[in-house]
């Protein structure tokens, strides 16, 4: 009959070890990176008045990539800094790689949103003109009312979301609509955090 094994106690590896074997880095120093990361490009952007460090900002993602802020914030719950930060740098991407295909989208979903329409502000509604609204939403994070760029990224998801199950067919369409439908309802939700003084 074999002895029962008796448990060992876990040993403490310092974050080099563990890089050498291969283990995932540290979630807790993730999260206080994310944060972190979050908090100073927020505190930095919104306390320069220099209109050229507001541009690099906005322009973030087309520097370092945006997999590198994925890496930052993706994974950070919707209704967090990192989160919604990371929401707003989406969108923009999105709308600067298919300009087209969000005008055609946002067109689309007019009729049915006509009040997020207004706050999003996207006239005409083509294709330069979605890009130039996706960067002042952005631009609006850094130098104006946070919470106000946070509701107008959320009405233009509104009505994106409207026009994509108006003119797209099939059941992809269908959940990529309604993820752009949680998406909006995330960025009102954490516009209405960032006034309570509670969205970190």
């Amino acid at each position: 009959m074999d002895e029962q094994r008796r448990p060992r106690r876990p040993s403490f590896q310092d974050p080099a070890a563990l890089e050498a074997l291969g283990q995932p880095s540290d979630p807790i120093a993730e999260l206080h990176a994310a944060h972190e990361t979050a908090a100073v490009l927020l505190r930095t952007g919104r306390a320069a008045e220099d209109p050229a460090v507001t541009a690099r900002l906005v322009a973030l993602s087309d520097e370092i990539g945006l997999d590198t802020l994925a890496d930052l914030w993706a994974s950070r719950p919707a209704r967090t800094l990192p989160g919604v930060l990371w929401r707003l740098y989406l969108l923009r991407e999105w709308v600067s790689t298919d300009p087209h295909g969000a005008a055609r989208e946002y067109a689309a979903g007019i009729r049915f949103t006509e009040p997020n329409h207004a706050v999003a502000g996207v006239e005409p509604p083509g294709p330069d003109e979605v890009r130039r609204v996706a960067d002042e939403i952005l631009r609006g994070a850094f130098s104006g009312d946070f919470a106000v760029a946070l509701e107008r990224a959320a009405a233009f998801c509104h009505v994106v979301a409207s026009g994509r199950a108006d003119v797209t067919v099939g059941t992809r369409a269908v959940f990529q609509a309604l993820r752009l439908q949680d998406m909006a309802g995330d960025l009102t939700s954490s516009a209405a955090l960032w006034r309570a003084g509670k969205l970190k």
